[in-house]
């Protein structure tokens, strides 16, 4: 059995309006209780399963989950057990026979013992809607998550597809993101509570994983399963951006997230079964993008301080545009949530479709994109600032396009492809971190020429720039010599 939902957090401010929208006349209030098991050392949460005894009402039901396409669909199975005055037994044999429950078993088939880690008390107002030919019920969650001493508060509404097209269920969740302001949080309760049992305060952050291409699909099935690659990347980061902020490392995965992102919806946009809707998504993104950036620069602003004050340099307080906005709230922006869903439609859309075979239409997208980069990459020292960062941008698409398409290419070619584009992207980007600190200091200096910290940061950068710009000439001089990688 699959679990077709998506779940969402409700600001503060939008919960008593939320709460009255689900309380219509059909709705229902269920007190859920439940507590979850797992192995002492995390088999289960490790392996992407979550197993738990939960009393609704007045009934009980065991539940075993998996993981899922990363996006709003996963794998459940669940036994609901006689009525019990007092909690059943927790027993895994009863998910035997189904995928889910064979998985479990080879966890837990050396007999290590599931205990209790953590519980969920939450009061469920719910009821079920008809939107655009589907059934779907609305559960607006209130309660809490406990750990032996350690709580957290739990405030969500949960989008289930009970019956009919996924498309109607993310057309009905962007609504009521555009009414009440909520954000999209594909972690689960289980995780939640894993990582409230463990006294997590952070977990790592999400990579990029490898797009799963089958045997013989055509362009358009690929394309959708770039899209879900780049979300199952881009949406667990946003989640703990928009929940706390988090560290560098997830800010700057959720970043890479998004450039992988919008490398497939720009570079193959002809694949998709909306060209157009594809090119539009790409070009909306650009503005999180850029707002998540600025505190990315600030990272590298402070890499580049602590090597002045190293110089023996003057005091120097960086620049910060002031109107900057943090990661948390452009990730929990409902703008931002809704071009989640747009992406998701997009890929949803696209994974059952089989489009043109894949040969040919790589070798059209590539070839020209390549021979370009390679040209501009030949005469690097000859190009201006503004066409230096042009190329820079065009290696990334490409990098990612590559990586997307690597199950498919040439072993041997695109693995020496793939290094050289990761050597001159590196150069490159040290490289365009000196420009780019340097026009931030000119601006510095044009508005404060006294500041004796500006105007040495200015030439210490002058004094390494020739060397920077001669490590990125040589970075990108083994691109002109590299055989297509395509074919």
């Amino acid at each position: 059995m699959r679990e077709i939902e998506l779940k969402f957090q409700v600001p503060a401010a939008a919960r008593e309006r939320l709460r009255r929208a689900v309380a219509t006349r059909s709705a229902v209030i269920l007190p859920l209780a439940a507590a979850y098991a797992d192995t002492a050392d995390d088999r289960l949460a490790r392996a992407g399963f979550a197993l738990r005894l939960r009393h609704e009402g007045d009934r009980w039901v065991q539940t075993l989950k998996g993981r899922g396409d990363g996006m709003m669909d996963r794998l459940e199975h669940e036994i609901v057990l006689p009525a019990a005055e007092t909690a059943p037994v927790l027993d895994p044999a009863r998910h035997a026979g189904t995928p889910a429950g064979t998985a479990l078993a080879r966890l837990l088939a050396d007999g290590a013992p599931l205990v209790e880690l953590y519980r969920t008390e939450i009061q469920r107002l719910a009821r079920r809607v008809r939107s655009g030919g589907a059934v779907i019920e609305i559960a607006f969650d209130e309660g809490r998550i406990v750990a032996g001493e350690r709580s957290v508060a739990v405030c969500e509404i949960e989008f289930e597809l009970i019956s009919g097209p996924p498309a109607a269920l993310l057309a009905l969740a962007a609504r009521w993101v555009q009414r009440h302001g909520l954000w999209l949080d594909v972690r689960t309760k289980a995780e939640r509570g894993h990582r409230l049992y463990r006294g997590l305060d952070q977990v790592p952050a999400v990579r990029a994983v490898a797009a799963e291409l089958p045997e013989g699909a055509g362009t358009t099935r690929v394309f959708g399963s770039m899209l879900q690659s780049a979300l199952q990347q881009v949406l667990p980061n946003a989640a703990e951006v928009a929940d706390s902020g988090a560290d560098a490392e997830t800010l700057h995965q959720l970043r890479v997230g998004l450039r992988r992102l919008r490398t497939a919806l720009r570079v193959f946009a002809p694949w998709a079964t909306d060209e157009a809707a594809a090119r539009a998504l790409e070009q909306a993104l650009a503005e999180p993008f850029t707002a998540l950036g600025a505190a990315r620069d600030a990272d590298v602003a402070g890499t580049l301080l602590a090597a002045l004050a190293e110089a023996g340099a003057p005091p120097l307080a960086w620049p910060r545009p002031a109107d900057a906005p943090l990661p948390a709230a452009v990730a929990a922006a409902p703008g931002f949530t809704l071009l989640m869903l747009q992406a998701m439609a997009l890929a949803l859309g696209s994974l059952p479709m089989p489009g043109a075979p894949l040969d040919e239409a790589v070798a059209a997208l590539l070839a020209p994109a390549w021979r370009r980069a390679r040209a501009d990459a030949r005469r690097f020292e000859a190009l201006d600032i503004e066409r230096r960062h042009r190329l820079r941008k065009r290696l990334k698409r490409l990098r990612y396009a590559l990586e997307f398409l690597q199950p498919v290419l040439p072993r041997k070619r695109s693995r020496a492809a793939a290094k050289a584009l990761r050597v001159a992207l590196d150069a490159l980007g040290n490289y365009n971190d000196h420009v780019v600190a340097q026009a931030t200091l000119r601006a510095r200096a044009a508005a404060e020429p006294a500041d004796a910290g500006v105007a040495f940061a200015l030439g210490w950068l002058a004094a390494r720039e020739p060397d920077e710009q001669a490590r990125a000439a040589a970075a990108l001089a083994p691109l002109g010599e590299l055989k297509r990688f395509w074919r």
